[in-house]
């Protein structure tokens, strides 16, 4: 039996030689497994037989192994795994620690897109509970604006966009306006808008027009609780609860004001209302 050392001479009193069984077992990853990450260069064996291709592998791989079997119990792609554990210490714990940020802002957006399908699946009148409805007086306010005609899709990258390029020491949180619905198949319009000092002029760059004082509705919903098309609950609660005390939406458009720092929020911090003006 010829066998090929696949890496470093080590004497087998050190770091003894496991079969691949023995390994499987101590490693906690299936031999389907095991094979799957030597072809892909993850876990390759410490020597394999050139005839057989039997494989044998180091005790000291073990640690690898149990780290790759880990990962994957988090459903890391084992693109991200292998550069897990190709990384130095430190290194390899940011990748980690930046992976499980990204699966919990998913985690928490899926569980309120199923939130918002479980209320619209449930048909019932007044199902807004987990919504907190409020009241309040807006004062009239300059704002720079910036209007477009947007699918859903486009819809996020422009809002920030746009937003960034305004938001310079202005007095109070930007919102966007929806004149129209915006969905996968209606385009608006939407209107970006950021308070200023009453004393700022139109340019030939950024339009400046006047906003009305007005009495709104609106709730106020997580990061996680932004996102299309779970938003759309927060929509309904508000419509649902203008409806259920007898007023009437005002001839402005429903709003979204976003109050926090977007990047620095996580899925569960409160970062925006979703407000109705009401007559």
């Amino acid at each position: 039996m010829v066998l090929r050392e696949v890496e470093s001479v080590v004497t087998e009193a050190e770091d003894p030689f496991l079969s691949i069984g023995e390994f499987s077992r101590r490693s906690w990853l299936s031999l389907k497994a095991l094979r799957l990450y030597d072809r892909q260069g993850l876990l390759t064996p410490a020597l394999v037989d050139e005839d057989s291709g039997y494989r044998r592998y180091r005790e000291s791989q073990l640690a690898t192994a149990r780290l790759v079997a880990m990962l994957r119990r988090l459903d890391m792609p084992l693109t991200e795994v292998a550069k897990v554990v190709a990384a130095p210490g430190a290194d390899a714990a940011e990748l980690l620690k930046s992976y499980w940020e990204e699966t919990e802002r998913r985690l928490a957006s899926q569980r309120e897109l199923a939130k918002h399908l479980r209320t619209q699946l449930s048909g019932e009148e007044g199902s807004f509970e987990m919504y907190d409805v409020k009241e309040r007086d807006v004062p009239e306010q300059t704002v720079l604006t910036e209007q477009r005609h947007l699918l859903v899709a486009e819809l996020p990258g422009w809002i920030e966009t746009a937003g960034t390029e305004k938001r310079c020491g202005v007095p109070g949180p930007m919102f966007v306006i929806y004149h129209g619905a915006v969905n996968e198949d209606s385009d608006g319009p939407v209107e970006v808008c950021v308070p200023v000092g009453g004393d700022q002029n139109d340019s030939k760059d950024v339009a400046v027009r006047p906003e009305s004082a007005h009495h709104e509705a609106y709730v106020r919903i997580t990061k996680a609780q932004v996102g299309f098309p779970q938003i759309l609950s927060a929509y309904d609660a508000v419509a649902d609860w203008i409806r259920t005390h007898g007023l009437t939406v005002d001839h402005c458009s429903p709003r979204e004001i976003y109050f926090a720092d977007w990047d620095a929020a996580g899925p569960e911090d409160e970062v925006c209302d979703i407000a109705f003006p009401v007559a």
